[in-house]
């Protein structure tokens, strides 16, 4: 028999040669003599033995072990002159295989019956695991979910407050500044705490309860840490929310559980968190009648001051809305004292900037001082961002320590906005530049008006295309004892930038650009009017601190006054704004030439400090007093 196998790597074979072999091949199948098989059929064909030829080999002793298969009518033989590695060989049974076992039996075979039904039972089987178990898993988990969901009910009512034997906030009182009269008042709980003797003994009583009242972020919850790094008594920290849920009674439970624990650990110290979230005024009406808050106050009612007395326990609560809260909360006995948390005044922000450059490469020229005094209002919160905000900027700027530099725009940008690109040298440019040298220019010719810090036309986020920027006068602002004359400068100030509009531009020129201004002007001429008393309208409160509406308590704000003296009110803050644009107008007049060359400089520059503002102006016209002191 011819041998047609052919060893051909492909790989190395290019498209034609590999079409060529391909078609040489296939006419050499075609061409085979009758009844000749090609190779790969005779490797087929010898795994494969007939009945007969089985039957042969056994009588000539060549067989060594029959395997045979009823279920699939195949048997296995092993050839004794075969190796052992070698697969056995194939045999087609018949229905009936008497002759075949008789002589397995004569001639001494080994043989066995096996069956494949067996392997195709336990496949089976394994089949029907694989979806078995998938579904037991489901219940299982569906079971585990039930346990849980069982467990949760039964904790449902149990306080979620954080409670540690020994708090270790990493908050002394040391890390707390700006606030020294808070701090004060508070130590005096630390020391009932650790010392309790040195109060009872001359008949003094701690209060029970201290309300941290002050607005967003002058330090309430930092103090309450420092309190809880301070004592070193159990301290349970929870807000306020987490007391109120859907269920009615839930909250009510969760006190009741909290002050038992604390019961457990006296003397110890509870914080509660922005508690007027569950402290709001009862029987509101509108906007009212939640039962389940109104039962977690009731409840908080009577275990700060019930029946049954909670000694060695001291709560400590924190709120920025202290008009919201019951009055039963506040009296003495519960609260009994309230502790102001305010912004901190100018030697209340240069310690907490102290704190805060602690932990950041400040350069040496940088002047701590001179950044308290140009953040007026600033929170201990605000000092800290100002400060990380300047980090960034330094990071950014590839610089090795923070300087003045970076600090005066984090400023900037967050009192302003963010720096945009500058604007081109355009007639917009120069209307900005003549709109707002005419608010600097009131800003240092006007006797009672704040000095000029800087004044640029470097457009800022928020559609704010230049701004003059004044070192306010920090007792004034902090204190909020504004004089009359300082309003009406700040008035005439405020209105200098339409004023320069109309002067140079004319009338059909003017722009929107002083919308900003006119609002505050409306506001400032209207609080001289019905606030402060300081018109001839008499010495009569027209109005009250502005302040939200409080649903439940106040459906709208009420008039304090009539319409005809509304009318009144109106005209009077028309004619303090009219005759302050006048003023404004006659010294952009006066000084017009003063005004184009600030302009040109302006636009050249982009910004000009307060410094060199006045010795420009100084070179025209004398500066009042209070100017040339800051000059100085």
């Amino acid at each position: 028999m011819k041998n047609y196998e052919t060893k051909v790597k492909h790989k190395n074979l290019s498209s034609p040669k590999r079409l060529a072999l391909t078609s040489a091949l296939a006419a050499s199948l075609v061409m085979l003599p009758l009844g000749e098989t090609p190779v790969f059929a005779q490797k087929a064909e010898r795994n494969t033995l007939s009945y007969g030829e089985l039957i042969q080999k056994i009588k000539k002793d060549q067989v060594q072990k029959v395997e045979l298969d009823e279920t699939e009518q195949v048997a296995k033989v092993y050839l004794k002159n075969k190796k052992q590695d070698e697969s056995p060989l194939q045999v087609r049974l018949l229905e009936q295989n008497n002759e075949l076992i008789n002589q397995l039996r004569d001639n001494k075979v080994d043989f066995a019956e096996v069956s494949s039904a067996n392997s195709r039972a336990a496949v089976s089987l394994l089949i029907n695991l694989m979806w078995i178990l998938p579904l037991v898993a489901l219940m299982l988990l569906f079971l585990r979910r039930s346990a849980n969901a069982s467990n949760q009910a039964m904790s449902f009512g149990k306080t979620r407050a954080r409670f540690q034997m020994e708090a270790k906030t990493g908050v002394k009182f040391d890390d707390v500044a700006g606030i020294e009269e808070a701090k004060e008042e508070l130590q005096e709980v630390v020391t009932f705490l650790k010392q309790p003797e040195k109060f009872t003994a001359v008949g003094a009583r701690i209060p029970k309860g201290v309300l941290l009242v002050g607005p967003p972020g002058t330090g309430k919850t930092l103090l309450a840490k420092a309190i809880a790094g301070e004592a070193g008594v159990p301290f349970f920290s929870i807000s306020g929310s987490e007391f109120v849920e859907m269920f009615v009674g839930v909250g009510a439970s969760r006190v009741r559980d909290l002050f038992k624990k604390a019961k457990e650990n006296a003397p110890c110290l509870i914080f509660i968190d922005e508690i007027d979230a569950v402290g709001r005024q009862r029987g509101a009406g509108i906007g009212g009648g939640n039962d389940e808050r109104e039962q977690t106050l009731n409840q908080l009612l009577t275990e700060m001051d019930g029946f049954e007395g909670n000694t060695g326990i001291i709560i400590i609560a924190a709120t920025n809305r202290p008009d919201v809260l019951d009055a039963a909360l506040l009296r003495p006995g519960r609260f009994d004292r309230q502790v102001i948390v305010d912004a901190p005044d100018r030697k209340g922000r240069l310690s907490i900037l102290q704190v805060h450059a602690r932990n950041k490469k400040i350069d040496p020229s940088v002047s701590l001082e001179v950044v308290a005094r140009r953040t007026p209002g600033f929170t201990g919160a605000d000092l800290a961002n100002l400060l990380n905000e300047a980090a960034i900027l330094t990071a950014r700027r590839r610089k090795e320590a923070v300087t003045q530099l970076e600090i005066d725009d984090a400023i900037d940008r967050l009192t302003i906005g963010l720096t945009l690109n500058p604007l081109l040298d355009s007639k917009k440019k120069r209307l900005i530049a003549y709109h707002e040298i005419g608010h600097a220019l009131l800003a240092t010719l006007l006797k009672h008006s704040d000095p000029l810090n800087k004044v640029t036309i470097i457009p800022r986020s928020g559609g704010i295309g230049g701004f003059s920027q004044q070192i306010y006068n920090e007792e004034m602002i902090d204190s909020g004892l504004y004089t009359r004359a300082w309003l009406q400068d700040n008035i005439t100030m405020t209105l200098g930038g339409k004023a320069a509009e109309v002067e140079v531009f004319g009338e059909p020129e003017v722009t929107g650009g002083a919308s900003g201004d006119l609002k505050a002007v409306a506001n400032l001429a209207r609080k001289m009017v019905t606030m402060y008393g300081m018109t001839d309208l008499g010495l009569v409160a027209l109005e009250g601190q502005g302040s939200d509406v409080f649903l439940g308590r106040d459906w709208m704000n009420r008039s304090e006054y009539s319409e005809e003296m509304a009318v009144k009110i109106d005209r009077k803050v028309r004619e303090i704004a009219i005759n302050s644009y006048e003023e404004a107008r006659r010294i952009i007049r006066e000084n017009r030439s003063l005004v184009d060359r600030l302009v040109d400089l302006l636009i050249e520059q982009e910004t000009i400090e307060g410094e060199q503002f006045r010795e420009i102006v100084s070179e025209y016209t004398q500066l009042p007093e209070k100017q040339l002191a800051a000059s100085s």
